[in-house]
């Protein structure tokens, strides 16, 4: 059965401040449609030809099916990786936040549970995931975020909606999700978490410098190594997005 592949928002990119990123990117997902439906169609062919008696052509359309759907895999893995480096590029994003904007859900889904648990390791106490508001979805639903709060009930996980109707906060380490307004002590506090003035300069520029690197690591692993296993469950999918 085909899985819906549905993007996050409008706009790939969250501050859409660059219309060469994001003409990339569709160029990258609309490559993979088209490839889907070539497959779709050499599928078509295969089952008729089966159909009529065929078997070589049955079998030469068969294999011309695999071929575009890997091809197609390949441009969307292609999409995710760029549009994925660009949103959570250091710099765009503190290290405490994932931005998830320009994913299809299922995409989305499988590399946040990523991010989770490579935070679990480290410690890490929340997470900020940027989800998006459903602005440009068909009747303004959002679809990532029932995805996001699926995955932290299985996990066991606490979350709440920010003040930002776009973003989840998730505590890491199963406690309560601080309310509107507070901010938990600890590492990777963030969007105000940081309640001293003044003091030591050096210091914190060493930590942001180490919280930068920490971040490029954590990129780096997500889109070497989960994204192609999210591609690979995805291979049956339907490129739709919406």
């Amino acid at each position: 059965m085909a899985i819906p592949m549905q993007r996050l928002g409008g706009r790939a990119l969250r501050s859409a401040d660059n219309d060469d990123v994001e003409r990339e990117y569709d160029r990258l997902r609309d490559l993979a449609r088209a490839e889907n439906d070539r497959a779709h169609q050499a599928s078509q062919r295969s089952q008729d030809a089966f159909r009529s008696g065929d078997h070589d052509a049955s079998q030469k359309h068969s294999r011309e099916s695999k071929q575009h759907y890997a091809r197609r895999d390949d441009y969307n893995r292609q999409a995710a990786d760029y549009i994925f480096r660009e949103n959570n590029a250091p710099g765009k994003v503190d290290g405490d936040t994932i931005d998830l904007h320009g994913l299809y859900v299922e995409e989305a889904e499988r590399i946040l549970e990523e991010r989770i648990r490579a935070g679990q390791r480290r410690g890490q106490q929340h997470l900020h995931a940027i989800v998006g508001k459903g602005n440009h979805s068909t009747g303004h639903v959002q679809k990532i975020k029932p995805k996001v709060e699926e995955l932290c009930g299985e996990l066991g996980l606490k979350y709440r909606t920010e003040e930002n109707a776009g973003r989840i906060y998730i505590n890491l380490q199963g406690g309560e999700p601080v309310k509107p307004g507070q901010h938990g002590a600890g590492a990777g506090a963030g969007h105000g978490g940081h309640t001293g003035h003044g003091g030591q300069p050096q210091q914190q520029q060493q930590q942001q410098q180490q919280h930068g690197n920490q971040q490029q690591s954590d990129m780096e692993e997500l889109v070497g190594k989960v994204l192609p296993k999210v591609l690979r469950k995805l291979e049956k999918a339907c490129c739709t997005v919406m």
